[in-house]
């Protein structure tokens, strides 16, 4: 059987399980797993809400793929930047790509530039303590704007309105702590352009809003349309119905007097976001009806919301990655099944793309594990075909890597910086308080009496 390497670039969960099904499937095979921050797990660790523990539980599989003898950690190591693609290529047999989306779609209104509109996606890495953003967050607006029918919507509304005491159960870095507790916000309106049967809210995710006792869920009674394309979507689909019962729950639930609200717009769609002196002053709505299709068509009819910072919740975006072809239009790879192919549709050998990178930034875990089954199909394949790479030293790579200066993290570091981290937890009576300077997750994953050349050029980074 033959021995082959593959580099998987990304560790988040859709590089993990196309490293743990590559080595299930084949006996010969050893994984680089790179990853340009210094820990493991991607959107897992930096793009779930801290107070989200459940969710978290997919760490524990994670790790045990990362655990195993024929896959190797390499952190702190970014692709186009410490390492190029013809260099992947002298080292490993194939690359899989699997770096994710942590950008936010774009948002083509005015006023979207004002001081106080924010990408969600910013503000998500921002409080789940993500190393490349501010360490602080503009936090002092009292209502506030959240635009988006998905579960980020619903994940930042509930940080901004949810006290800040509350999360001390969670593994909140102790700066977004600090951030929170001097949030203004009382009143949050998320603001969803169709109606109850088609907005994208998860059962689970919209019945977390009302476990905090300091907040009331309201649900604007005018925009609740359910139309005979909504009736049947209700009939046909358990989870669909689940958040109807839910919506309509809160809609008749009499308000408790809360210090702290949510309010829930239907069938508005945004169109422009007001300011004043470049600050944010209010949100422009279109009040709009649904179509029969499952979309909404506006009515001419607007409102506007007082507000001071509107948080842009409509979807993330994958970034291009050097070298390799990218569908701008689409925000993916080019590719074919997983197998990466030019403009023309051509196969280029060895390179290969899995998860949201892949098929854009939707679906669940069980659609993470089905993109890299059939990404690892195709390169098990091909592997007749694919020539072996030039450099036949496993650590190759290492040595060019620390030649070059960069501080490469490995599995060993991690578990130092997981140990740190709960033992910080533990001495605050907390399951885990999470590192975020990337300076400090160095010199704990690398040991206090690390010696080596730590990453050079980290401005952009930390």
């Amino acid at each position: 059987m033959r021995k082959f390497r593959v580099a998987v670039v990304g560790a988040g969960p859709a590089g993990i399980y196309a490293a743990d099904i590559l080595t299930k499937e084949h006996e010969g095979a050893s994984v680089d797993v790179i990853e340009r921050l210094p820990a493991p797990y991607g959107l897992v660790r930096y793009g779930v809400a801290p107070d989200h523990p459940r969710i978290k539980e997919i760490v524990k599989a994670l790790r045990r793929v990362l655990d195993r003898d024929s896959i190797r950690f390499l952190g702190n190591v970014e692709y186009g930047r410490d390492v190029t693609l013809d260099e992947l290529k002298r080292h490993y047999d194939a690359v899989i790509f699997s770096t994710g989306a942590m950008s936010d779609r774009s948002l083509d209104i005015p006023g979207v530039d004002l001081e106080g509109s924010h990408g969600a996606a910013d503000f998500v890495s921002w409080y789940a303590g993500h190393p490349d953003v501010p360490s602080e967050w503009p936090l002092d607006a009292r209502s506030v704007a959240v635009i988006g029918a998905g579960n980020v919507a619903l994940d930042v509304a509930r940080m901004l309105a949810k006290p800040a005491d509350e999360q001390l159960t969670t593994e909140i870095a102790d700066n977004v702590y600090q951030g929170l507790k001097a949030n203004q916000a009382t009143d949050v309106h998320v603001f969803a352009r169709r109606g109850p049967a088609e907005i994208k809210f998860s059962p689970m995710e919209l019945r977390e809003l009302s476990h905090s006792p300091s907040i009331d869920v309201l649900v604007e009674e005018e925009g609740f349309q359910i139309d005979d394309d909504g009736q049947s979507r209700i009939s046909s689909n358990k989870g669909v119905r689940l958040v109807v019962d839910t919506l309509l729950k809160y809609l008749e639930a009499e308000p408790t007097g809360a210090q702290h609200r949510i309010h829930i717009h239907m069938c508005h769609a945004p169109v422009e976001i007001l300011g004043e002196d470049g600050k944010v002053v209010a949100i422009r709505t279109e009040k709009t009806e649904m179509d029969g299709t499952g979309n909404a068509r506006g009515t001419g009819e607007f409102v506007d919301t007082p507000v001071q910072a509107v948080y842009r919740a409509i979807g993330y975006r994958s970034s291009s990655l050097a070298d390799v072809p990218f569908d701008d239009v689409r925000g993916v790879v080019r590719h074919d099944g997983g197998r990466v192919v030019d403009e023309d549709g051509i196969q280029l050998t060895g390179l290969y793309v899995t998860g949201w990178v892949k098929r854009g930034p939707v679906g669940l875990i069980g659609h993470t594990k089905s993109d890299a089954s059939e990404t690892v199909r195709h390169l098990l394949s091909d592997l007749e075909k694919t020539p072996a790479p030039e450099v036949g030293d496993p650590d190759g790579i290492v040595e060019l890597l620390l030649d070059r200066g960069v501080g490469v993290t490995t599995w060993e570091g991690w578990e130092r910086l997981d140990a740190h981290e709960v033992s910080l937890g533990e001495a605050s009576g907390r399951e885990r308080i999470k590192v975020v300077p990337r300076e400090e997750m160095l010199r704990i994953s690398q040991g206090s009496d690390h010696q080596g050349p730590d990453h050079q050029g980290s401005d952009s980074r930390g």
